[in-house]
């Protein structure tokens, strides 16, 4: 391939040319036969999203995604660009990708008139057929599509007449390659009004020139349905040429949920080697994400982003990693108290209703921490029910019964691993439940479930929390009352 310079050599090869939706197709066709996984790290759209988006690309679709924030749009289009041939022939000069074999713009068609199998070719990677755009208010058609240069009729010394005064945009020069516009409900009708004839008829307007080039390309277009009232909409005509429109979600578990933010968090290879993370951390993080998402305090319209549960993730290990450093421990292991650390990534993430702004942020973080915690407890550890008969025994008796007995029960934030341990053996009631439900246990993930245990009792109301500029406090119930406190 690197060999052939010329367009007379590149008719010898035998190279036929090949639209770029054929290209998808063809290759996603190769993929499907040999078992190639095409949106390699995409998970849990498995069955969902990436067979619709295989049937738009087998269709030669122009596409879609419509979700909410933080569900992988950008990614899939991007990913895309694995389904185009390694390399295609330009013509060498080209602004716009000219095909050699079915050249459009008018310096190729002069250039191949004057030189004929002597035109100079070059060839193109696919990593270079990409070409992105964030929609926003200030987009002009200039920009995307294009307009006359009064530099180049200067310097040409050309008449504002001549085709050769235009400075293509953005969508021209992406010819041959996989076209993106990211939130186009934001872009202005008029401005989506321009976009009509390039999608229906591969043609551009551009001022009163009767220029017709039939661009090829592929168009993938992202947007959420927030966007439709808050700031804008997409044009019925526009929609009426996307051939798809493919629904996003959310991951539907938390397992699934765990493996993405896993992936994504970008850690430093020190941080990863020196704490160590409980598999039930790593679940009570990401079920602070599904709480947010029904919480009666987040704007649900709004959604939640994955990059929530990233950002709390890296957030969580930085948070240990810091207190060992102060502590002087070489390894640590995530305390559950270390979520305190996660709150500036929630409070950034979600949006509020009224309620949620009128409690604060921090409490809406705290609360879906807390309610997390209460939803994973009964996963773990036997059921609490509200309503108890009086003399009735429970798995957790003889814990509720240390603390009445003892004076209360502090962890600070201080404390280095081998206090924490210590004290956390001083509840020895503890070492009995785990014992008994969770036989099988990871020994690393003990002292973290000894205490979920302590913070699930206290969200079923059996003790009692309070969070202090040191540490946490967790005592009976009743304490306080009797103390006069």
């Amino acid at each position: 391939m690197k060999d052939i310079k010329t367009l007379g050599e590149l008719k010898k090869s035998g190279y036929q040319s090949k639209s770029i939706k054929d290209e998808l197709r063809d290759n996603l066709i190769n993929n499907i036969k040999n078992k190639v996984t095409t949106f390699q790290g995409i998970h849990g759209y498995e069955n969902t999203v990436i067979p619709e988006l295989e049937r738009a690309i087998l269709s030669r679709h122009n596409i879609n995604l419509l979700g909410l924030r933080g569900q992988a749009k950008t990614r899939l289009a991007r990913m895309m660009v694995n389904l185009l041939d390694e390399y295609i022939p330009i013509v060498e000069g080209s602004e716009i990708n000219d095909d050699p074999l079915k050249p459009i713009s008018r310096y190729a068609l002069e250039l191949i008139a004057e030189k004929g199998d002597f035109t100079q070719i070059s060839w193109v990677h696919r990593s270079e057929r990409f070409a992105e755009k964030l929609a926003t208010p200030d987009v002009t058609v200039a920009d995307i599509i294009g307009d006359v240069d009064p530099i180049k009729a200067v310097n040409l010394k050309l008449s504002y007449a001549d085709d050769r005064v235009i400075h293509y945009g953005m969508i021209p020069r992406a010819n041959r390659c996989i076209f993106v516009i990211n939130e186009l409900p934001d872009l202005q009708a008029r401005i989506q009004v321009a976009l009509f004839n390039i999608l229906q008829e591969g043609d551009i307007q551009i001022r009163g020139f009767k220029l017709r080039l039939p661009l090829d390309m592929q168009f993938v277009f992202t947007a959420n349905p927030e966007d439709y009232t808050n700031r804008g909409s997409i044009v019925t005509p526009l929609k009426d040429r996307i051939g798809s429109q493919i629904l996003t979600h959310y991951p539907a578990t938390v397992d699934t949920a765990k493996i993405i933010t896993s992936q994504e968090a970008k850690l430093d290879e020190r941080q990863s080697n020196s704490v160590y993370v409980p598999e039930l951390a790593k679940e009570l993080l990401e079920q602070i994400s599904f709480e947010a998402r029904d919480s009666e305090y987040v704007d649900v319209k709004s959604g939640v982003s994955a990059r929530m549960s990233i950002t709390a993730f890296e957030n969580l290990l930085s948070t240990a990693e810091r207190r060992a450093l102060l502590a002087g421990d070489d390894n640590t292991s995530v305390r559950l108290s270390d979520f305190i650390g996660v709150i500036p990534s929630i409070t950034g993430k979600v949006e509020l209703v009224y309620e949620g702004e009128q409690e604060g942020a921090d409490f809406v973080a705290n609360t879906l921490i807390d309610e997390a915690i209460k939803t994973l407890f009964p996963q773990y550890f036997p059921k609490i029910e509200k309503l108890q008969k009086q003399d009735e025994e429970t798995p957790y008796d003889d814990i509720i019964s240390w603390f009445f007995n003892g004076e209360g029960f502090e962890l600070l934030d201080n404390f280095n691993d081998e206090a924490y341990k210590a004290k956390l053996d001083e509840v020895s009631p503890l070492d009995v439940l785990i014992a008994d439900h969770q036989p099988d246990i990871d020994p690393r993930d003990v002292y973290f479930e000894k205490e979920f245990i302590l913070w699930g009792l206290v969200q079923y109301k059996k003790l009692s929390k309070y969070r202090y500029a040191e540490g946490l406090q967790i005592k009976d119930p009743y304490g306080s009352y009797i103390s006069g406190l």
